[in-house]
């Protein structure tokens, strides 16, 4: 066999491409998933296994049922010789009775939602507490503010985070160039 004659080679050349291949095909092959067919070699059916009669997976009733967890276990109490006469505990002063929400002007209620930050949900949430105007907004206080944060539950910071009191005031005097330039176009 001669190095430097080419048809010394091609026998050589072919045999490499011939078990390259095959090798290509083994690994492809290997990554395929197998196929469901019927008897005839047609694509067969898959089957939910429902369909045999198996049972929905059950749930985990004893958990949705149980009771909520309890509140942790006080301490000890103190052993009964060295107990001193206790002291009545002092009696709290009532909380001050929110004031009441201002009384909604006549006529329709604004759509509250052209406020930005205020969506249906928070919208209904304020009508319940009787608030359907844009002035009731913008006439509110910083202690109305924490009054009716207060009873907004997780949507508690978004009155002054998305500034509602001065895009209110901005709506409610029908400034719409201003709350346009300053807030950008909601509805």
């Amino acid at each position: 066999m001669n190095p430097a004659d080419p048809s010394t080679l091609v026998p050589v050349i072919l045999i490499a491409l011939v078990v390259l291949v095959m090798m290509v095909w083994a690994f492809t092959r290997a990554g395929r998933k197998a196929r469901i067919t019927d008897a005839d070699g047609g694509a067969g059916l898959v089957r939910d296994v429902l369909e045999e009669g198996a049972a929905p997976a059950p749930r985990n009733q004893a958990l949705i049922d149980a009771a909520p967890a309890a509140a942790p276990l006080a301490a000890p109490a103190a052993p009964l010789e060295a107990a001193v006469e206790p002291t009545p505990p002092p009696v709290p002063a009532p909380a001050p009775a929110p004031a009441p929400a201002p009384a909604p002007a006549a006529g329709a209620a604004d759509d509250l939602t052209r406020i930005k930050g205020l969506g249906p949900k928070i919208a209904a949430l304020l009508g319940e507490l009787g608030v359907t105007r844009y002035a009731q907004i913008a006439a509110w206080t910083p202690e109305d503010i924490e009054r009716i944060a207060a009873q907004m539950g997780r949507f508690a910071g978004r009155i002054t985070r998305d500034q509602w009191v001065e895009q209110a005031r901005l709506l409610s005097a029908g400034d719409e160039a201003a709350y346009v330039q300053q807030f950008g176009n909601n509805g």
